[in-house]
């Protein structure tokens, strides 16, 4: 990590390869997602663990997981057909630092809270 205030030639590129990486799984239902397949599953039971996340946007992510190679998705030899889904080794790779970031932000919830207010309050 760099010295405060001094300026360690680091640029963050547009073109960066991590930018859309960052983007697709840091944001909040891809997190969420890969925190409730503590085991394999379905569709539905992802999306009532869930609160709030729409069909499309569940729909839309687990695509993008998925590519990134974050989840597996399987198809059941069920009648009808179903899917479920798991974490690959590579997204179960991240659940300690997702882990990480989750701690920090209950254990920071209250005074990120009062910051705002504090800021809203002076806006």
């Amino acid at each position: 990590m760099a010295t405060p205030g001094t300026d360690t030639g680091i640029v963050y590129r547009a073109d960066c390869p991590s930018r859309p990486i960052l983007d697709q799984i840091a944001d909040k239902w891809s997190m969420m997602i890969m925190a409730v397949l503590d085991r394999p599953r379905r569709f539905n039971d992802i999306k009532r663990r869930l609160e709030g996340v729409t069909q499309r946007v569940l729909t839309q992510t687990l695509r993008r997981l998925e590519r990134n190679g974050m989840i597996e998705r399987r198809v059941l030899p069920t009648s009808p057909v179903g899917v479920e889904y798991s974490l690959t080794s590579l997204g179960e790779s991240l659940r300690e630092p997702f882990g990480h970031l989750y701690d920090w932000t209950t254990a920071h919830a209250d005074e990120i809270q009062k910051c705002q207010q504090g800021y809203d309050e002076r806006s």
